[in-house]
């Protein structure tokens, strides 16, 4: 691919991601997109994210994996990921710059392109882990695209000693009591985010300086679900009421969730956009891509130590336990009383 790097748009611990520019003939990407690079010898990560992103296939509301090379710069070996440019950012900064708080219609039609990408990973055998407003990525067209990242896949559970990641204020109760990870667990945080985008809040009600065992203890022990607006309209708080259901089995699917009046009242269709070439406009991400651990049944590599593990409270590594509130004291980190920060969680600096 006949490429030139452009400007910086972030950057973690091992990667940067950059605009890349694409001046070839032969191969016809968009003209931007993001490239996503690191040390030659450090590539196991993007490998492995470039590995699942083509076995969930093309989705117009999953960001696109466009092709990946090797470089030589400044003196240094680099392994590239291409990526789809979301011009828009994250659904977060989209909400910040709508005053906080999104209309009813408004995210019925972002949480129905959602669901659309979370249908099509769950079909494909994978689980998100860490489904958040930061996550979700906002197209200049105003179209959605899913984030495919930032999570353990579903293999884990079968494993005695398994690692936990995601955001607390997103946990769905049997991920806080078990140590479970599968598709149900999207749906409860898609819920949480659903909370949010109308409010411009987290979904659970929290003091400032909220103690993070007594927090969890909240989500895995209690009988308290994540709280639903008011002033949302009957079909909303149905549609939220089956996102929360606190049994998992009993938790609707993503496939069952686009079929809820809530999200079939003005149907658009293809109302979310991501994909490039003469299908879907040519737009892509602006946040950071990072898989710190995606590990499919058919993958089986074994899962490295994430650059995201730094912070206790955005990710999570325990021994699974019979007993929740031991589950809950292990994630909380024993009995230490450690100040919940409910600061941005995400390890990427962004820097345009």
């Amino acid at each position: 691919m006949d490429w030139i790097r452009g400007d910086s748009i972030g950057y973690g611990s091992s990667s940067t991601v950059d605009l890349a520019i694409f001046r070839g003939t032969h191969f016809a990407p968009p003209s931007v997109m993001a490239v996503k690079s690191c040390a030659a010898g450090d590539s196991g990560l993007l490998k492995n994210e470039k590995l699942i992103l083509d076995q969930i296939g093309k989705s117009p509301n999953i960001v696109r994996c466009l092709g990946e090379d090797c470089s030589f710069e400044k003196g240094q070996s680099l392994q590239n990921l291409f990526l789809e440019y979301a011009s828009g950012g994250s659904l977060a900064d989209h909400v910040k710059k709508s005053g906080g708080r999104l209309s009813e219609s408004t995210v019925r039609s972002y949480t129905r392109s959602i669901l659309k990408g979370l249908d099509q990973i769950h079909g494909k055998g994978f689980v998100h882990c860490d489904v958040k407003l930061q996550n979700l990525l906002v197209f200049g067209d105003g179209g959605m695209a899913k984030k495919t990242g930032e999570a353990e896949e579903k293999q884990g559970r079968r494993e005695k000693k398994v690692e936990i990641r995601g955001t607390p204020l997103f946990m769905a109760p049997e991920s806080v009591n078990e140590n479970v990870y599968e598709p149900p667990c999207d749906i409860w945080a898609l819920g949480c985010a659903v909370v949010e985008m109308l409010t411009g809040k987290p979904a659970w009600n929290y003091k400032p300086g909220t103690n993070i065992f007594s927090f969890l203890m909240r989500i895995g022990a209690g009988d308290e679900s994540p709280a639903v607006p008011e002033e949302s309209s009957a079909e909303l708080k149905d549609f939220l009421s089956n996102c929360f259901v606190k049994d998992p089995a009993a938790r609707w699917t993503a496939a069952m969730l686009l079929e809820h009046p809530f999200l079939s009242a003005d149907e658009i269709g293809n109302d979310a956009v991501c994909c490039s070439g003469e299908e879907f406009p040519s737009v892509s991400p602006r946040c950071p891509f990072d898989f710190p651990e995606w590990v499919s049944p058919s993958v089986q590599s074994s899962p490295a130590r994430s650059e995201f593990e730094s912070n206790p409270f955005d990710s999570f590594s325990s021994c699974s336990t019979a007993l929740p509130a031991e589950r809950i004291r292990q994630l909380a980190g024993g009995e230490q009383q450690e100040m919940l920060s409910w600061g941005d969680s995400e390890s990427w600096l962004v820097v345009r």
